[in-house]
């Protein structure tokens, strides 16, 4: 979805868990906003920090919700691993611990899949990796390997839970190497910039929809962009004055945002 420059307009980052749905349930009123915002020709894109699913997969769940969106509807982390390591080294090399759509994302970027000798590790979530492959990235990262995680997002700290979680697994691998990951999901600049370069949006045309303060709050604010909280997920107005940063709007949930928003240019 590319906006030609003369007809550029004001556009949205939208997360998903816990702004669209919460887990495998719609939250109330999220699909009449996208269909809001699709028959008012606003562009939008969902920016999410799991890479496991490819766009299309994430269009397929959306779809299994009641919400009908195209390909060029969805950014992730895996698309902005992609794109950063392109940037980075062309046609380079990885060692990946993740799953489809990150896989895919460092394909179809150029970079090569390796076994040996690469010149990143590259972590996203997964359950298909062991320990055995943890610690040859750990062995490939002390050699000189550049260590690359898409998220640092924390486990929902669950029983049953069926993975560590991203986080834990960074964690882990940074003790073993002493090195820390270069993260490039949100809130990163690399993902927060792309997100809206995929839109082809201007910084003050930016509009970032989340309901995590430590992601999308904070990585909105940090780049400039106006930033709404939603309190259908993870935060809630009793956490917010533990943060130096705030949002621009607070909502109970995206059936309750209107347009247009009070700092759209009306002409």
């Amino acid at each position: 979805m590319i906006i030609d420059k003369k007809d550029m307009k004001q556009g949205l980052l939208i997360d998903m868990d816990g702004v669209i749905y919460s887990g495998e349930e719609l939250i109330f009123g999220a699909d009449k906003f996208i269909k809001k915002l699709i028959d008012e020709d606003i562009p939008f894109a969902f920016m999410t920090n799991n890479s496991q699913r490819t766009a299309l997969e994430v269009v397929r769940k959306l779809k299994g919700l009641g919400i009908k969106v195209e390909e060029s509807h969805v950014y992730t982390s895996a698309m902005a691993t992609g794109k950063f390591l392109a940037d980075q080294s062309p046609n380079g090399t990885a060692y990946v611990l993740g799953e489809g759509g990150l896989l895919s994302s460092l394909h179809a970027h150029g970079i090569t899949l390796v076994n040996t000798d690469p010149e990143f590790v590259v972590l996203g979530e997964g359950r298909n990796f062991t320990l055995e492959m943890v610690q040859r990235a750990v062995d490939m990262i002390l050699a000189g390997a550049k260590f690359i995680t898409t998220n640092r997002d924390p486990s929902p700290k669950k029983p049953g839970w069926n993975n560590l979680g991203i986080a834990a697994t960074t964690a882990m691998i940074e003790e073993a190497t002493g090195r820390k990951a270069f993260v490039t999901g949100k809130p990163s600049p690399v993902m927060m910039r792309s997100a809206r370069k995929f839109l082809g949006l201007e910084t003050s045309e930016t509009t970032v929809i989340g309901d995590t303060m430590e992601t999308d709050i904070q990585g909105g604010v940090q780049m400039g962009y106006k930033t709404i909280l939603v309190l259908s997920g993870i935060s809630t107005k009793d956490t917010l004055g533990h943060y130096a940063f705030k949002p621009d709007m607070i909502s109970s949930s995206v059936d309750e945002i209107k347009f247009p928003l009070t700092w759209w240019d009306s002409k």
